[in-house]
């Protein structure tokens, strides 16, 4: 269960995430941006959801999301026949690489040069702009966060804001190196000078590409949640329309929509409704004026599949990316999304990524929290997120329960003397006698402790072994 094998050059290795993270904090620009998106996007949060019962809402978004993952196979089906009868072309991708080369096969065939994108976190997943340079394709980023960040030559740090990272001044004068626009801080002006840039583009674009907030079984319906426009631009002006979305987005009715609808924008930017909605049936009818020629869906397993057969592994795939539990999370507001290396980071990342890029290569993404569990308080459809973060610590270590293929042979991952300490421990405990003894033991020779406990004092001091030990003190109580 890999992503996409089209590197990018500039995939980042997962494993350096403790020298990024150390680099992260010591850049004070970095925390500063981050620390006041997070503030203002918490207390948006929070007041956006002063008048509801919440937690109602949350067992109602998180119900539908696992009544549509228990019928996920049917609804699947349901909805590649409703979408064929709408006119829809239906695609399905084992893996980032296939999802790439259905897109490419569609642009050849259409003798496509130019494709505009929508903001899309699947793309990313694929890697689908470098594998569409690759084969003379050009694609362009429509999402003002995601242009910044092609501008800068850089991938999203977050899933709802890919520009977070960045403030108002570092937008002004990479858009002044890259388009030639005048060096300002009026988000106005910059942002209408990007809409401008990109006006042409989008009319002369021969492809456009989204991705899928929810697809509707029953009517054959993608929902595609927006900001800007530029999504029913892409949607709308191109002769020919590419949406493409895992195959966990799928939901069983339109009445199933609303509900999610009211937490993720509330959940991911503290907004009461989006300002565009787009609900797209089909191409353009003989009738109409607008629309595009063909619109085709892309289907992207890329290892949920594997991640479904998990009973609780298979709440990671409830996610509606909204990007809360990164707002909130201590360890993300403090060293960003590009300190992760993955395409999805924050909380979410941490449980979703191990699985997409193999355990081996992300088993250090679930030791990056303190499990505080800000996360699974916040997540609209109620992912334990923490649990699942505690049994990927476990899985790191003693191999992974879903993939064991993938470690067999490579044996624990556990130093021998770790191992020995724990099972000294374990039997220590199981022991009463030994117990009392050893720390007995420890408390006289409390003064021998070592300063130095590795990682654990790099930042913090050591703690002092008390001079009597319980048992001793309630002696000493008369009890």
């Amino acid at each position: 269960m890999s992503q996409s094998a089209n590197k990018d050059p500039h995939h980042i290795d997962v494993k350096e995430f403790h020298p990024r993270a150390r680099a992260a904090i010591a850049d004070p620009k970095i925390r500063q941006n981050f620390r006041k998106a997070m503030d203002g996007l918490i207390t948006k949060r929070k007041d956006a959801f002063e008048s509801w019962d919440l937690e109602a809402l949350r067992d109602l978004g998180a119900n539908i999301r696992l009544r549509a993952l228990a019928n996920l196979p049917d609804l699947l089906e349901q909805l590649e026949k409703k979408l064929t009868e709408n006119g829809i072309k239906v695609h399905w991708a084992i893996d980032g690489d296939e999802a790439c080369q259905i897109v490419r096969n569609i642009c050849v065939a259409r003798n496509a040069k130019t494709v505009i994108k929508g903001k899309s976190m699947v793309s990313e997943e694929m890697e689908l702009n470098h594998y569409l340079e690759e084969h003379r394709i050009e694609a362009l980023e429509s999402d003002l966060g995601e242009y910044i960040v092609q501008l800068a030559d850089e991938t999203p740090s977050h899933i709802i804001m890919p520009a977070i990272h960045k403030n108002t001044g570092e937008i002004s004068e990479l858009m002044h190196e890259k388009t030639g626009t005048d060096l300002s801080n009026n988000v106005e002006y910059l942002t209408a000078s990007a809409r401008q840039q990109l006006r042409e583009k989008f009319m002369n674009a021969d492809v456009g590409v989204t991705g899928v907030n929810f697809a509707v079984a029953e009517t054959g319906t993608l929902c595609l949640v927006e900001n800007e426009g530029n999504g029913r631009m892409t949607t709308t002006v191109p002769p020919c329309h590419i949406a493409v979305t895992g195959i966990e987005k799928v939901v069983g009715n339109l009445e199933d929509v609303a509900p999610l609808l009211a937490l993720l924008t509330r959940s991911a930017t503290g907004q009461h409704i989006t300002t565009y909605f787009n609900m797209i049936s089909g191409p353009r009818k003989p009738e109409e004026l607008d629309g595009p020629e063909e619109v085709h869906l892309v289907l992207v397993d890329n290892g949920r599949s594997s991640i479904y057969q998990d009973d609780e592994l298979l709440d990671t795939l409830r996610c509606i990316r909204c990007g809360a539990c990164m707002n909130h999370c201590p360890v993300y507001t403090r060293v960003g999304g590009h300190t992760y290396g993955t395409t999805y980071p924050g909380p979410i990342g941490k449980i979703l990524m191990p699985h997409l890029i193999g355990l081996d290569e992300g088993r250090h993404l679930p030791t990056a929290s303190s499990l505080c569990g800000a996360c699974g308080e916040v997540c609209p459809v109620k992912i334990p997120i923490p649990d699942l973060l505690v049994r990927l610590r476990q899985e790191s270590v003693d191999g992974d329960k879903l993939n064991p293929a993938k470690v067999q042979g490579h044996g624990a991952k556990r130093s021998t003397l770790e191992a020995l300490i724990w099972k000294g421990w374990s039997w220590m405990h199981a022991r009463p006698g030994a117990y009392r003894f050893g720390t007995v033991i420890a408390a006289r020779l409390r003064k021998l402790q070592p300063t130095k406990l590795g990682g654990w004092t790099q930042y913090r001091a050591a703690p002092k072994l008390a001079a009597k030990t319980l048992h001793e003190r309630m002696k000493e109580r008369g009890q």
